[in-house]
């Protein structure tokens, strides 16, 4: 046994978990938010506490924000940043981790342990996707099969392999992009989406027609399409706000409160 301590001796040490980590991806506040110490979050990003983009911003308002100016990033001295990939430093932190975007529960599930090991909780990590996991299974499936269309603005057409597909089939819903097999993004005209006759369009909630990008979604040829209404914190980003997105969903569609359009 004695011949393999040198040997031993030399495996290096495991890397201490990071002492101050600033967010720079909007998705990775709720992970840091769920998973860290209260000490080890030195910044979360600006729209960490608006509603309408983060649905954790009630509890962000604990925590400080930063704008990511150099200045700022230099001040903070993080040991970990969590960017979105490719983002570039004047001054890199000693560590970074880039955070794409999740395009799937499994892909959450995938970003909930990578977070979670980088900041020194793996076991925090399995406890939310446990979690998670536990809500999901409570989310029933009352789309029926019934075929819903996210119609953005200047009519871009949310399609396969994104969030709000993976959502969709969630909780039953058929996504109208798939049936006219369309690309996760395309721009298709109002003309299609009426003759393709979805059941849903699914909406941000408290929607307004701002501009001409907007106004599409408005057009009295859509008028008679219920809507389905998500607020647009849950659309925005992965994590666990995806559960709060499947089961706010699912809800309205149980209880039939798809929104008339005026």
């Amino acid at each position: 046994m004695r011949r393999f301590l040198p040997f031993l001796l030399l495996l290096p040490a495991a890397a201490p978990p990071p002492k101050r980590i600033v967010s720079l991806h909007l998705c990775a506040d709720q992970y840091l938010l769920a998973l860290a110490d209260r000490g080890q979050i030195a910044g979360l990003t600006r729209f960490a506490r608006d509603p309408a983009m983060s649905p954790a911003a009630e509890q962000a308002k604990r925590w400080p924000v930063t704008r990511a100016s150099a200045e700022e990033l230099l001040a903070l001295d993080p040991d970990l940043a969590i960017v979105s990939p490719g983002r570039r430093f004047l001054k890199p932190p000693r560590r970074v981790l880039e955070l794409p975007d999740a395009h799937s529960y499994p892909e959450i599930v995938a970003q909930t342990r990578r977070v979670a090991h980088a900041i020194g909780h793996p076991e925090r990590g399995e406890a939310l996707i446990r979690q998670m996991d536990a809500a999901l299974a409570r989310v029933a499936r009352p789309g029926r099969g019934r075929v819903a269309a996210e119609y953005q603005r200047r009519g871009f057409l949310t399609g396969e392999g994104t969030l709000i597909d993976d959502l969709m089939r969630r909780v039953g819903l058929n996504n109208l992009a798939r049936r006219l097999g369309r690309s996760p993004l395309a721009q298709v005209p109002i003309e299609a989406i009426v003759a393709a006759r979805p059941d849903f369009l699914l909406v941000e909630e408290g929607e307004t027609v701002v501009d001409q990008g907007t106004a599409m979604r408005a057009h009295p040829a859509l008028g008679g399409i219920p809507r389905l209404a998500l607020p647009r914190a849950s659309m925005t980003c992965g994590g666990p706000g995806y559960v709060l997105a499947a089961a706010g969903l699912a809800r309205q569609l149980a209880q039939n409160r798809a929104l008339t359009p005026p």
